[in-house]
């Protein structure tokens, strides 16, 4: 990805963003957003740069310029708004049915909704972040913070924090391995088999107790 920097000694004047900290400018730089976030959902990462993002909104990169600070903040911001929606999504579907609901059940439910349209751009994000860890270990990190509250929440509301810390930080660990599977080798029918057996282990998890 190439972060266009024309503009950039324009934007660093002093006065050059004070209309950006209105609220006219601050609606202006969210529908900005929303065009690019609505791109990178169609498009993905690949060959991403400001320009680009510049088409997708409909203007040109020095006003993207005068309301962020490049391509890159761009992505920071983009892609947890994704994120947010694919967390929501997995929040809807776990949420649906009774509300006694094991823990098994409720990951079960959450599968479709991590594997579906978004979720590409998401699992590129996740090897950006891998690839080039010093300029983009934030998407990675910012992916765990997200993911983690929703995980806990799905956990049986007696457990004590540190188990529902444990086992959440487990789920994500391996739904992140299996969306990597999925996506390397197109092994679906391993994939699968392999989300059983973590089902398989969450159940038994619950029964420990019992």
């Amino acid at each position: 990805m190439d972060d266009i920097t024309d503009g950039g000694a324009a934007a660093a004047q002093p006065g050059y963003r004070r209309s950006a900290g209105t609220a006219r400018g601050q609606a202006r730089r969210r529908e900005l957003l929303e065009r690019v976030t609505e791109d990178l959902a169609a498009n993905g990462l690949v060959d991403f740069s400001l320009r680009r993002a510049a088409r997708a909104a409909g203007t040109t990169h020095k006003v993207l310029l005068y309301h962020f600070d490049g391509a890159d903040d761009l992505l920071s911001q983009a892609i947890p708004k994704l994120r947010e929606r694919r967390i929501g999504n997995a929040l809807a579907a776990a949420g649906a049915g009774p509300a006694d609901r094991s823990l098994a059940d409720r990951v079960r439910s959450v599968w479709p909704a991590l594997t579906g349209p978004e979720s590409w751009v998401l699992d590129q994000a996740i090897g950006l972040a891998m690839y080039d860890a010093e300029h983009y270990v934030q998407l990675g990190r910012e992916a765990s913070r997200q993911y983690l509250p929703a995980l806990l929440g799905l956990c049986p509301q007696h457990w004590a924090h540190e188990r529902k810390l444990q086992v959440s930080e487990m789920i994500l660990a391996v739904l992140r391995g299996f969306l990597v599977e999925v996506r390397t080798s197109g092994d679906e029918a391993g994939v699968a088999a392999g989300f059983e057996a973590l089902v398989r282990a969450l159940e038994r998890e619950e029964a420990a107790e019992r």
